[in-house]
């Protein structure tokens, strides 16, 4: 179970990070969230798809890395192979907390660390804070890695409004045959329906190019052509086995 405390250089003085990627660690994920500020890097790797969130009837996008529960074809002997691992993956085990300002009455972003994470420890690893107690460039990365996820909320909200609001997203089934025979179903997911895009009317498709909405729904689609790719994988690792 996790258990998340406010990050600071007193308590955690010691702490050290193990930034390595692997199954031990669990990086033996299907998918991540990932966010349309990076799409570019990720459509380079990943096919993107979208979830649905049954809590709030909205859709995440999501970064597909295998076909099976707890599958990450992008995961070897040698690490995460890949040229971009989504940012949701890398600021692992740290996370985005609140707190209140109690001068200006407002929640401002903190952060958090998942003390229970296998990643944490004081034996070995990158090291969180500077030995007299200030930042290492590790945790500024980290730092900016989760205020550029937080900064990037309204604009999430507003792609995923839009494509809901033209009917863009719809259901995505797709049977994938392996070369040894077996079969695996992708269900669950949502993609764009580029019959859907392509019949929307100039103005329409002039307002989504305008905002650079249009250029995210391309790279979506864009990135499905990385299922080639990762069906190749899962058949290079069916033969292995």
């Amino acid at each position: 179970m996790a258990r998340h405390e406010l990050l600071n250089n007193i308590e955690h003085k010691e702490l050290k990070i193990n930034t390595e990627k692997s199954a031990v660690l669990g990086n033996n994920t299907t998918y991540t969230l990932v966010y349309p500020f990076e799409f570019k890097h990720v459509q380079a790797d990943y096919p993107i798809f979208f979830l649905k969130d049954k809590s709030s009837d909205s859709f995440n996008a999501i970064a597909l890395f295998g076909f099976e529960q707890s599958e990450n074809l992008f995961l070897t002997d040698e690490g995460w192979q890949a040229s971009y691992i989504p940012m949701m993956i890398e600021r692992e085990p740290f996370l985005i907390g609140y707190q209140k300002n109690d001068e200006a009455s407002e929640v401002q972003p903190v952060i958090h660390i998942d003390m229970e994470s296998p990643r944490v420890g004081t034996e070995s690893g990158t090291s969180v804070f500077l030995e007299h107690g200030g930042n290492s460039d590790y945790i500024n990365r980290i730092s900016t890695i989760l205020k550029t996820i937080h900064d990037s909320k309204a604009s999430t909200e507003l792609f995923i409004k839009r494509v809901t609001e033209l009917e863009l997203i719809e259901p995505l089934n797709l049977d994938i045959k392996l070369n040894d025979g077996t079969n695996n179903r992708l269900s669950g997911f949502y993609t764009i329906n580029e019959d859907k895009l392509t019949s929307l009317n100039g103005q329409q498709l002039e307002e989504l190019n305008k905002s650079g909405l249009l250029h995210l729904i391309y790279m979506v689609i864009a990135s499905h052509a990385n299922l080639t790719s990762l069906i190749q994988k899962k058949d290079k690792l069916a033969q292995l086995n």
